[in-house]
């Protein structure tokens, strides 16, 4: 194995993030968990005993998102982040105190905003899903303030802002390992009961990752990874100027700029 690295986990409260997170302790990295608020944090270190801690911030609005990279960075420096906290379909819909749609709020403006503000890791992961094909590429409205607010489209389209933004990086930032992940359909609270996988296999594919291994990716940034190795992705994912206007959309929204 690698040397132990340290590792930020968002949204590993629960799921595969802290099903990633377990794996990662056992295997002798240093692993910080996080969390949206005090109670999920202190289930989250009870559950992951071995964890360095946990990094609390409501990461729905900008400025929470702003805080908690503030915290990120006087815990960093980080070897690996990995952007894993989002909303499914059946618990999306509400609008934040920005009045964004939650779901392109938590899942895609908020990675971008954590991206920005957090000092450069070695590796950066944004969960995605091969959902993302579904995804609407024309980026008109991406806050679902002028459309009525469709749930599984709305988390197609994150997952494609999340490739999209996954693949900027890796151009604006030839030193960091940016990748994105399909984790599968698996049992969480997100996937329900009734997905046919578990976290196990993304929890590995994360680890793999994360900690160094990179026996999935190798070396190469800007890659769209599965829990066996690099996937195929719909064309636009991989249209620069796409990503670049996806970029541009999140620096007037949240004012934050990706250099």
């Amino acid at each position: 194995m690698n040397m132990a690295a340290r590792i930020l986990i968002t949204g590993s409260s629960d799921g595969i993030g802290q099903a990633a997170a377990k794996l990662l302790v056992d295997q002798g990295h240093k692993v910080t968990l996080h969390a949206r608020n005090d109670d999920r944090a202190a289930s989250a270190h009870k559950a992951v005993p071995g964890a360095e801690g946990v990094l609390v911030g409501d990461i729905s609005t900008i400025a929470g998102s702003k805080d908690l990279a503030q915290k990120a960075n006087q815990a960093g420096p980080w070897d690996a982040v990995v952007h894993n906290a989002g909303l499914g379909p059946s618990s999306s819909g509400f609008q934040t105190a920005d009045g964004f749609a939650s779901t392109f709020a938590v899942n895609s403006l908020a990675p971008y905003v954590l991206t920005c503000l957090m000092n450069k890791p070695k590796r950066l992961l944004y969960l995605s899903s091969d959902l993302h094909s579904g995804g609407d590429d024309s980026l008109r409205d991406l806050t679902w303030s002028q459309r009525p607010f469709e749930p599984f489209q709305a988390y197609g389209d994150s997952k494609l802002h999340d490739i999209l933004l996954a693949n900027a990086v890796a151009r604006c930032w030839p030193d960091v390992q940016s990748c994105s992940l399909d984790p599968g359909w698996v049992q969480t609270k997100m996937g329900g009961g009734g997905a046919p996988g578990t976290t196990e296999a993304p929890a590995g594919a994360i680890a793999d990752f994360a900690g160094g291994e990179r026996k999935l990716s190798g070396e190469k940034t800007g890659m769209y990874l599965g829990v066996a190795g690099p996937k195929s992705l719909k064309g636009s994912a991989l249209d620069e100027g796409k990503q670049d206007e996806f970029v541009k959309i999140c620096q007037e929204l949240s004012g934050v700029k990706l250099s």
